[in-house]
């Protein structure tokens, strides 16, 4: 078994069939930064996008049904849009506090 298919099956395993709730960065052209986040914001998964400033230009946060949904939105819906140059992926552990209501 090659070495990402390895890592896939244990992330899978590891979170199993799961809501995974991520937090996507991306690098983009901003001069399509309006273009990129129409189409990006047009995607019913995506329950927030914001442009922000520092090392990434745009910050959206999803939920997924499991891991393989939230690998093949980024893979198959976010890296075609032209004006993506990097994305980065952070999935959520724990939540202590979302939409003003305290969880833990």
């Amino acid at each position: 078994m090659e070495k990402n298919q390895e890592y896939e099956k244990v992330i899978s395993e590891y979170y199993g069939e799961d809501q995974v709730l991520s937090l996507i960065m991306l690098k983009i052209d901003t001069k399509q930064a309006e273009a990129i986040a129409k189409q990006v914001s047009e995607y019913e998964i995506v329950e927030d996008l914001f442009m922000v400033t520092g090392e990434v230009d745009l910050i959206l946060k999803a939920r997924f049904e499991n891991y393989t949904a939230m690998k093949s939105f980024v893979l198959d819906k976010l890296a075609p849009i032209q004006g993506i140059k990097d994305t980065k992926t952070m999935m959520v552990v724990t939540s202590f506090k979302e939409k003003g209501k305290i969880l833990v």
